[in-house]
């Protein structure tokens, strides 16, 4: 039953991490153009921690599934 348990909530996690990654991209053009007519380096910085961030979470769940 606990593996069933720890399944379930693997995949609810890994749904949740893709429809913030998926919201996240699919807004990067508009939020980039948009600080971008600011600064380019603010736009550029948007952009990069946006796709970082997508990294970043995988990063953080294998570091706490250790």
């Amino acid at each position: 039953m606990a593996a069933d348990n720890q399944t379930r909530n693997n995949a609810i996690a890994a749904a949740i991490i893709l429809a913030v990654a998926c919201a996240g991209l699919y807004f990067m053009p508009s939020i980039v153009l948009s600080l971008g007519k600011i600064s380019p380096i603010l736009g550029f910085a948007a952009g990069a921690a946006i796709i970082l961030a997508f990294f970043g979470v995988f990063w953080l769940r294998s570091r706490f599934r250790r």
